[in-house]
């Protein structure tokens, strides 16, 4: 039983951290990267009823499992608007997390243990900004999480063989949310080599529990199945071939050809050694003085630390042996990496150096934007204003810039109130700069990033005009004003423009082209077109029949 301080302790933890996660939900649309995507595929399915074959306009998308898009369906049940409800998966995968972090460590230490492992996870930087977007990240991670806090339950505090179960469960729902998921599984493999070196502490599991151990792998095929088995039957026997395409595309170019032959973001084999050096800051700042704990652990052979940290270097091996790297692969090793750390993690940061050298790390960020917001309000002003064109604000509109400089000095005064207890002003600090910034430019940057702006432009322009989307964006389907029509995404912006023309033709007085620059030609008269504005440092452009050239009209659409 946790007594009342251990209860106040956890209830204040966690109520900053959902009020530091929370920050913003409700300010803005949804921004590229990935978001309006997943977004606009799960808005789609709600428009459609179709839950198994996620679309992209009129294209199948088969580049996600569908999981994810559900998830933001679910949270569109509760709260009837796109706007408010995008972020909520995120937010509740990451605040699941952080209580799993928290309560493994404190079964398998003790509470301040569990606290210190949860701090470092949420105070991380990638995880703080993974959390708050729509991405699917969060919720695998939230699922590989839970898988292994269910196998470590049973291994390690055992036997529990239904909380294993659920983990095994869980791995399955990250297959079908991004894949991966099965990563989970893995912490079986440190734990058999753990029981075949008779290492110490590993309870007894019983013998003769075969069929217990394979009702694991029926509970992880099991979830999968949810979705895998009607979208299978119905591929197979619908006669839609793009049905057969979507098939195709996700079990293979999607899964097996991206991991060994990935055909962009290629890194590296120790990309991710940089990764976790910056972009978990403030956590590894611990991790010089964790690894000779850990290896202190190693020859005692404490299998409560090495079953989450071996399992986290078959994870890093896994992704480094992939030619294909993007900084969020690794983020699910962070909770386990906190967990293998939390008996430790107090004593290292108790030293003044320590945290001396914290809050010196706070001091130059405060600095460091308090300094930009000076110097952009006060020195030259085209480097500014460059950065304003690029966002969409008003030249001259300095409230971006205030906002750097109040989030500073906010900083600075957090560090200077709790100047006594360096751990207290740095943990104050942050959250102040998360909030502040997150919501500050969720309002003065969302027109832009959203491209909420210039669709609601180009609708003004357009008038009651059906508008006909060439070289689009899933931001600029999903902020799309009135009647709208799109043709195709992967296309060739040259076809999706040929077919354009045709349609506009069809129907010159009641259509509209909506263009992306980059996909204007030589049959468009740039002197009679009308330039919309910019989204996403993209300009976008209005034509009617009369800004099409002589030459090119009455082509037949390939």
């Amino acid at each position: 039983m946790i007594d009342n301080p251990q209860r106040r302790e956890t209830f204040w933890f966690f109520a900053i951290a959902f009020l530091v996660l929370a920050a913003g939900i409700g300010l803005r649309a949804p921004w590229p990267a990935d978001e309006p995507r997943f977004v606009l595929v799960a808005k789609q399915m709600w428009d459609s009823g179709d839950w198994l074959f996620p679309h992209r306009g009129h294209e199948l998308y088969a580049d996600k499992p569908p999981l994810f898009f559900w998830l933001l369906g679910v949270a569109h049940v509760f709260v009837r608007s796109w706007t408010w409800s995008f972020l909520l998966p995120s937010l509740v995968a990451a605040m699941a997390t952080l209580w799993l972090t928290y309560d493994l460590a404190r079964r398998l230490w003790s509470h301040r243990a569990g606290l210190w492992a949860a701090i470092s996870v949420l105070a991380a930087t990638q995880f703080l900004y993974q959390a708050k977007r729509a991405q699917i990240d969060p919720t695998v991670v939230c699922f590989i999480t839970l898988g292994l806090y269910g196998i470590a339950r049973h291994v390690l505090r055992g036997p529990d063989w239904r909380w294993y179960w659920i983990g095994c469960f869980a791995a399955g729902l990250g297959v079908i949310s991004k894949g991966v998921g099965f990563l989970a599984l893995l912490a079986l493999i440190p734990y058999a080599l753990m029981r075949w070196r008779k290492w110490p502490g590993l309870p007894d599991l019983g013998t003769n529990n075969t069929w217990r151990w394979s009702a694991g792998a029926l509970a992880f095929f099991g979830a999968i199945a949810v979705w895998f088995v009607p979208m299978l039957v119905t591929a197979l026997t619908s006669g839609d071939p793009e049905h057969r395409a979507y098939l195709h595309e996700l079990l293979f170019r999607q899964t097996a050809t991206r991991y060994t032959a990935a055909w962009h973001h290629t890194q590296a084999p120790w990309y991710f050694l940089g990764i976790i050096a910056g972009f978990w800051m403030p956590f590894s700042l611990a991790l010089p003085w964790l690894f000779p704990r850990w290896w202190q652990a190693l020859r005692a052979r404490d299998a409560a630390v090495w079953l989450p940290l071996g399992w986290s270097l078959l994870v890093l091996l896994f992704f480094s042996a992939s030619p294909g790297k993007r900084d969020m692969y690794i983020l699910p090793m962070l909770p386990m990496m906190a967990v293998a750390a939390a008996p430790y993690l107090e004593s290292i940061v108790a030293p003044p150096w320590f945290r001396r050298l914290l809050m010196a790390m706070v001091l130059v960020l405060a600095l460091v934007f308090a300094g930009a917001g000076i110097a952009a309000l006060t020195g030259n002003p085209s480097f500014e204003t460059k950065i304003e064109a690029e966002r969409g604000l008003p030249p001259g509109d300095d409230k971006l810039w205030s906002l750097l400089l109040f989030t500073g000095i906010a900083m600075l005064v957090a560090c200077a109130w709790f100047r006594r207890n360096a751990l207290k002003a740095a943990g104050w600090a942050l959250s102040v700069l998360v909030i502040l910034l997150f919501s500050g430019t969720a309002v003065l940057l969302d027109a832009e990033n959203s491209a909420r702006g210039v669709m609601e432009r180009g609708r003004e322009l357009a008038g009651t005009t059906t508008l006909g989307l060439v070289g689009w964006k899933e931001q600029n389907l999903l902020q799309a004003v009135g009647p709208v029509e799109e043709f195709g995404f992967k296309r060739p912006y040259a076809e999706q423009l040929r077919v354009g023309i045709s349609w506009l033709e069809m129907s010159p007085d009641t259509r509209r082209l909506f263009v992306f620059d980059g996909a204007l030609d030589a049959c468009v008269l740039r002197e009679r077109a009308v330039r919309v504005g910019t989204a996403n440092r993209r300009d976008w452009w209005l034509l009617d029949a009369s800004a099409i050239a002589p030459e090119c009209r009455g082509a037949s659409a390939p």
